[in-house]
């Protein structure tokens, strides 16, 4: 056996796998496959860039979880997950992007040896990595082999297991944090007219992975975004060679990154001197995130804090169309969300101790951007703590 450096105690894996079965009596389903990069290493440990084929999870009833995927990446399975290596199974390089075979045909064949009678297994239907190909091979193979076997939708049934951090992950999340600020005080240390944007982010990037002190930095689930000027008001644009200009505000959306947990961090530098309608904006911003985060309580709900956000927006005239925030934590590209939680008024969800989110009510206006976030952590008791630390303002130079 290989001997394996796992980032969490065997007692948090298991607790992690109890929530999870709990889960799944609840939904109704003897078995579990998931496919999620970020759920598969939450339950597993499993680490490695191998979600652009097929792989998964296998989350049995009473047994341990197994780890199916290309059978190269087993040895990667090998060396990262807590289970035994008979619990890890590949399947042959024949199924990789072939026209003639589909790698769900093997895991059919994998889940009938596992099933142990399990009639109900629940997939992630609605999932970046589960393709309507991959679930049409699977539920046609299964029917020849397994004809009693029924597919269930179980998106996001382990998502919502991770939405209350334990002990072990809000220390990663606190290293992650550090990089953040590190990432943002270069980024106005550098940041100059004239200055190429491929430039910048090449600093971004060293700063995310050299990290701070014996914290080193892992690679974010997304790319630095940071538009400027009227480009700011598209929240998702990432860069290109042009230079900063004075007289323009740009956004910085960017994470620090610790073996896969993120801390996200937003802040806008402006070169000159800042429009009226800029500093108003940013006045209203800040009184709205203050009132955030008071609200942000345990016993509360996702909608009080956007509620208590909207006021000071409103007052000031401005309309946000976007939700104000999502959970976060463990994850791989393409999204460092948890996909559960928003924070926004439709959204009545109750905040519990150890919950993370990304607190980010950017405002993107027909001309210009402006984002000032903050990562928290709902409290035991009292206001939310933002793990990073930095003023909540707009960034003058």
């Amino acid at each position: 056996m290989i001997r394996k450096n796992l980032p969490f105690s065997a007692p948090e894996y298991q607790r992690r796998l109890c929530k999870t079965r709990q889960a799944m009596q609840a939904a109704g389903l003897d078995m579990l496959f998931i496919t999620d990069p970020s759920n598969m290493a939450w339950l597993t440990g499993y680490d490695g860039w191998s979600f652009y084929v097929h792989q998964g999870v296998i989350v049995p009833a009473d047994s341990d979880p197994v780890w199916w995927g290309r059978s190269q990446d087993a040895n990667g399975a090998l060396r990262t997950v807590w289970m035994s290596d008979d619990r890890i199974h590949g399947y042959a390089d024949h199924y990789v992007q072939s026209t003639e075979r589909h790698p769900m045909q093997d895991l059919a064949k994998r889940l009938q040896n596992y099933r142990a009678g399990s009639k109900r297994i629940g997939v992630e239907l609605d999932n970046y990595y589960y393709s309507a190909k991959a679930h049409q091979v699977l539920c046609e193979t299964l029917a020849t082999i397994s004809p009693d076997i029924t597919l269930q939708d179980a998106t996001a049934l382990v998502n919502w297991q991770r939405g209350i951090k334990s002990d072990e992950e809000i220390v990663f999340m606190r290293k992650a944090a550090r990089i953040s600020e590190k990432i943002i005080d270069g980024l106005f240390t550098r940041v100059e007219p004239g200055i190429a944007k491929n430039d910048i982010v090449a600093e971004v990037y060293g700063d995310a992975l050299r990290g701070v002190d014996d914290v080193w930095g892992d690679y974010p689930a997304i790319v630095p975004l940071l538009p400027s000027g009227s480009d700011a008001a598209a929240p998702h644009l990432t860069w290109d060679g042009t230079a900063f200009k004075t007289g323009e505000a740009t956004f910085f959306e960017i994470s620090g990154c610790y073996r896969r947990y993120h801390a996200p961090f937003c802040r806008t530098i402006f070169l000159g001197t800042p429009p009226d309608d800029l500093r108003r904006a940013e006045a209203a911003l800040a009184e709205g995130l203050e009132a955030g985060l008071d609200a942000a309580r345990a016993g509360n709900r996702a909608c009080d804090i956007a509620d208590a956000l909207a006021q000071p927006l409103e007052r000031a005239g401005i309309e946000r169309g976007a939700r104000a925030g999502y959970p976060i934590g463990l994850s791989y590209p393409p999204d460092w969300g948890e996909r559960t939680i928003s924070i926004r008024t439709e959204d009545k969800s109750i905040l519990h101790p150890g919950m993370t989110f990304h607190f980010m009510p950017g405002l993107w206006m027909p001309n210009w951007g402006l984002e000032i976030t903050e990562s928290i952590l709902i409290r035991e008791t009292g206001a939310a703590e933002t793990l990073c630390n930095r003023p909540r303002e707009l960034m003058i130079k």
